[in-house]
């Protein structure tokens, strides 16, 4: 097996990472004893999260939310798009049906610009998976106060690109937003600062993207249309504040047979990485004891076709750059928080950023250290 010079020492931070995802689940609290639970995500934390993708297509916000429950998977994914851009529509299915990810982590590789977002700021990823299992009503009751506010900002309209219809479901007002052509999604980029109005959480800045070759313009535009074929199969049934999935688009992309569109979640596919909470750990059995599919996703490996080979070091936005493993090792029981340049702004309170950023500096200086003080960082 050929190895990339030095990339076991461009890893040593992620692996560090890993290991602090990987902790045993702690057992069961004896009878008669309440279990401790993490505190529940405020509402203002649930936009602050749901902000990012609260306008995309509702087949997309399903997708995006399901996956977010297994972020190594998205790593993986993310690495395995970015080494295969030319895969598209039938060409991209075949190609899924080699790998072992989660069918909603599988369908974002029809959506690039998607994986990468998630993949860029992994401390994000994590929390709305988080607080999507934890929390699925909420979170999605977030995301539809955040379309309110864009549309009474005259920033949520139908047009060339989407559909957006307003509906009563279950007593409730709910905004949806589905492509003008079914066939063809245009993602959406946005600034949530000005997209939805005032923000009015200064606490809570939203999260938010710049996606290579970002200029500041309108509060609103779409990027180039995708052909999604059958991987758009996704739902969200806003009264009742669930996702569910189209089975037979299901089945056409992933070639498999379901006969319902219950979408649950599948702890194997977390690979180790730790619940937030008590409750969801007990939930879900604690996820998947960490593996070889773990550990290779921290050594820079492709899981799909031509698995054994290692990545090869990229630009700024690769897994295994040193400055970006410091900033994933940074965040304790996490992927970490290190504010990236180019990645996400508005990380939450004031001091929990500035924190995560001297955790990530500390990080990032002990890596320099092990290579002898190797060369400046790239921010």
């Amino acid at each position: 097996m050929n190895c990339i010079p030095g990339i076991a020492l461009g890893f040593a931070a992620a692996l560090a990472a890993a290991g602090a995802l990987a902790q045993p689940v702690p057992p069961p609290p004896p009878p008669g004893t309440s279990a401790p639970a993490a505190q529940s995500f405020r509402n203002e934390e649930l936009e602050q999260l749901a902000a990012p993708i609260a306008l995309y297509p509702d087949a997309l916000v399903a997708q995006i939310l399901m996956a977010s429950t297994y972020p190594l998977e998205v790593v993986e994914a993310a690495r395995w798009s970015k080494a295969n851009p030319k895969l598209k529509d039938k060409a991209l299915e075949d190609a899924m049906q080699q790998q072992r990810w989660d069918p909603s982590v599988k369908s974002l590789t029809a959506f690039p610009q998607v994986l990468a977002m998630m993949d860029q700021k992994l401390d994000w990823t994590q929390k709305l998976g988080d607080a999507f299992l934890a929390q699925q009503k909420e979170l999605m009751a977030a995301v539809q106060r955040l379309r309110a506010k864009a549309q009474a900002a005259g920033n949520l309209k139908s047009g060339k690109e989407q559909t957006v219809k307003v509906e009563q479901q279950d007593g409730s007002t709910v905004y949806i937003i589905e492509p003008a052509n079914p066939q063809v999604v245009y993602v959406p980029t946005y600034n949530p600062v000005v997209v939805y109005g005032p923000w009015p959480y200064p606490a809570y800045p939203p999260y938010y993207y710049y996606p290579p070759g970002y200029v500041a313009g309108p509060a609103f535009v779409f990027s180039v249309g995708i052909i999604v074929g059958s991987a758009k199969w996704g739902g969200c049934h806003w009264g009742g504040g669930n996702v569910y999935i189209n089975h037979n688009t299901y089945n056409n992309f992933n070639r498999t047979n379901i006969g319902n569109g219950n979408w649950e979640h599948r702890p194997e596919h977390r690979k180790g990485a730790q619940y937030r909470d008590t409750a969801t750990q007990q939930r879900y059995g604690g996820g998947a004891r960490p593996g070889v599919d773990s550990r290779e996703a921290y050594r820079g490996r492709d899981a799909g076709a031509g698995a054994g080979q290692d990545l090869p070091r990229g630009g700024g936005d690769n897994f295994g750059q040193p400055d970006r493993a410091g900033d994933r090792a940074a965040g304790a029981g996490g992927f970490g928080g290190g504010r990236e340049a180019g990645a996400f702004d508005g990380v939450g309170r004031g001091g929990e950023t500035r924190d995560f950023s001297n955790r990530g500096a500390t990080s990032r200086a002990s890596a320099g250290a092990s290579r002898g003080g190797g060369g400046g960082r790239r921010r």
